[in-house]
């Protein structure tokens, strides 16, 4: 972390006024919010670990790699590298169960989704345009 980066975070860190601790319970929700994805993995040790990945990732470790995340879940630090940068991962199945959850929950026979790129700078805009259902 760069020393700017570092004094900016702790200006922010300083003028918040919510505590981290609001936030434990959501990870009860992104831990129901997985599983579809769990299953979507092709190894059952990615199936077995991406909750504890993604707990790691949302803790308070300043840097998340493998080997701090696997000591604060209490594993062993292969588990996580091979998680992370060994395993397959393949994105089409990944894709396909959030396909079926956006389906799921907003869709409709004559559905469509809507981007308002107003707020976005011309050459985002065209991209998010291409995009949309």
């Amino acid at each position: 972390m760069t020393p700017a980066w570092a004094q900016r975070q702790e200006e922010l860190l300083s003028d918040c006024v919510v505590s981290p601790d609001v936030f434990h319970h959501m990870v009860d929700h992104l831990c129901d919010f997985v599983v579809p994805y769990q299953h979507a993995l092709e190894t059952e040790a990615g199936q077995r670990h991406v909750y504890l990945y993604l707990a790691g990732l949302l803790s308070h470790l300043p840097r998340k790699h493998a080997e701090d995340i696997a000591t604060l879940v209490d594993v062993e630090r292969l588990v996580m590298e091979d998680l992370i940068g060994t395993a397959p991962w393949d994105h089409r199945p990944l894709v396909q169960v959030l396909v079926g959850e956006v389906v799921a929950r907003l869709g409709e026979p004559d559905g469509i989704i809507a981007f308002d790129p107003s707020s976005f700078p011309e050459d985002v805009s065209k991209v998010l345009m291409c995009y949309s259902l």
